[in-house]
């Protein structure tokens, strides 16, 4: 999967030159967090709510109401913005996307393409696809394997399932060390007694940590 798949395509965007209370009426309206800023259709910057909210007059000001309207009125985006803008290719792989966000600390990343604004992906989106991935909008039994750093053990256990009945949902791996690894494995239709039994007496490689309905 790519970042082009779950990326939004209509992107709103502010100019350099729109103000302080135009940028955070859009943001309210529009229900969003962040405004790319384009100026001559090339991105210069971003603006958060967090950023707009933080260039706010504090509620300790000694300002009456018409004088923080006019201070507002006056405040552009290109003097609050963000400059280093950190973008993607559409084509960038969706975990790769992940763990820039991540080890960025950021909530989005523009989409580029030849330079030119294309789409924005946010932390939601990752979301979306990581409970998509799980199944976790699916009805059915979810495993926790623990097994052994062994070719072809997790074969067997996929394998066994469908020799059981079982419709596979999703199988998503963690903690990986050189000895052993977790595996969670979702499945529809299984049947379990018959499942568990074979599998305690054919894999000993492999232990189910949990299992949940």
């Amino acid at each position: 999967m790519f970042v082009k798949d779950v990326m939004t395509k209509e992107v709103i965007t502010v100019s350099p030159e729109t103000t302080f209370s135009e940028a955070m009426d859009i943001i309210r309206k529009k229900g969003i967090r962040r405004l790319p800023v384009v100026k001559n259709e090339k991105v210069v910057g971003i603006i958060t709510e967090k950023d707009l909210l933080s260039a706010s007059p504090s509620q300790a000001t000694t300002l009456d109401v018409w004088e923080l309207t006019s201070l507002l009125s006056k405040l552009k985006i290109k003097q609050i913005m963000r400059k280093d803008v950190v973008h993607v290719h559409p084509n960038t792989p969706i975990e790769d996307a992940a763990k820039i966000m991540s080890d960025k600390k950021i909530g989005s990343l523009i989409v580029l393409e030849e330079e030119r604004l294309i789409g924005i992906i946010t932390e939601s989106d990752i979301f979306k696809v990581f409970i998509n991935m799980l199944g976790a909008r699916e009805e059915g039994t979810r495993y926790v394997f623990r097994i052994q750093n062994v070719p072809g053990i997790l074969s067997k256990i996929l394998y066994l399932m469908y020799q059981c009945g079982g419709d596979l949902i999703s199988v998503t791996t963690y903690e990986k060390s050189e000895e052993e690894y977790n595996v969670v494995v979702k499945v529809r239709n299984l049947k379990r007694q018959e499942f568990e039994r074979k599998f305690l007496e054919g894999i000993p490689s492999a232990s189910i940590v949990d299992v949940k309905e």
